[in-house]
């Protein structure tokens, strides 16, 4: 007999993988925007590190908050549809098997076996077989507050981490372009990074994440030149 073989599905990874690199992105051009910024502004490195410290530190409480909030706004949404749906199965069962069997009818299925489909996968577990195909509700696209709380303040504090070890060690006077370079350079491992766990092509990511994180950098570097002068 053939034994079946284990697959590894890449939408698997589709919950901390979002929170991860928006966190690690927002964090590495965050940071090195407010940095290069400040730099701008003519500030020594002390008062650079100052501002990248605080920044890093607000951005992962704020990224963390945020994505607790809305990961849990998407959970409350979940469990008050699953709860519609249980009172729905208990008042009528047979209208939601015919629910059921319309959702197969219309993938393709004809309807005496569109409506066996759903006789038997409503007799093992009802209210996950309308939650999975009615609702769009599955096991990979659950929401999950506290992870994607925890990934995306750890993510974030690990990209902004780069430029401000970067600002650490460069001269006041050449921060701007030790932590540009640096910036891009990490934003630009990162788009392939995520690319590559995601399973698409690399090079439209990469130049993405790049392209925009420059924006944001020589944004920041104008205002903080301009900011600097007139103070």
């Amino acid at each position: 007999m053939r034994r079946l073989h284990s697959e590894n599905h890449l939408i698997e990874r589709i919950g901390w993988l979002r929170a991860a690199v928006l966190g690690a992105n927002d964090g590495l051009v965050s940071t090195a925007s407010l940095i290069v910024g400040v730099a701008a502004s003519t500030a020594s490195t002390g008062e650079i590190l100052v501002a990248g410290s605080a920044g890093l530190v607000a951005g992962a409480m704020s990224m963390a908050a945020g994505e607790y909030v809305s990961v849990s706004s998407q959970s409350d949404t979940e469990r008050a549809d699953l709860a519609r749906e249980r009172r729905e199965l208990e008042q009528d069962p047979a209208a939601e098997r015919e629910e059921l069997a319309a959702i197969y009818i219309a993938r393709g299925l004809d309807r005496d076996l569109a409506v066996r489909v759903a006789e038997q996968l409503m007799a093992k577990d009802a209210l996950g077989a309308h939650a999975r195909d009615e609702l769009g509700i599955s096991e990979f696209t659950t929401a999950r507050p506290i992870q994607a709380a925890l990934t995306s303040a750890a993510t974030f504090s690990s990209g902004a981490a780069l430029p401000l070890v970067v600002a650490a060690v460069s001269p006041a006077h050449l921060a701007i372009y030790w932590v540009s370079a640096a910036a891009l350079l990490f934003l630009a491992v990162l788009g392939a990074l995520a690319a590559k766990v995601g399973g698409a092509e690399i090079w439209r990511p990469t130049a993405r994440v790049a392209f925009w994180g420059a924006l944001a950098m020589a944004v920041t570097a104008g205002i903080g030149h301009l900011v600097g002068k007139a103070v």
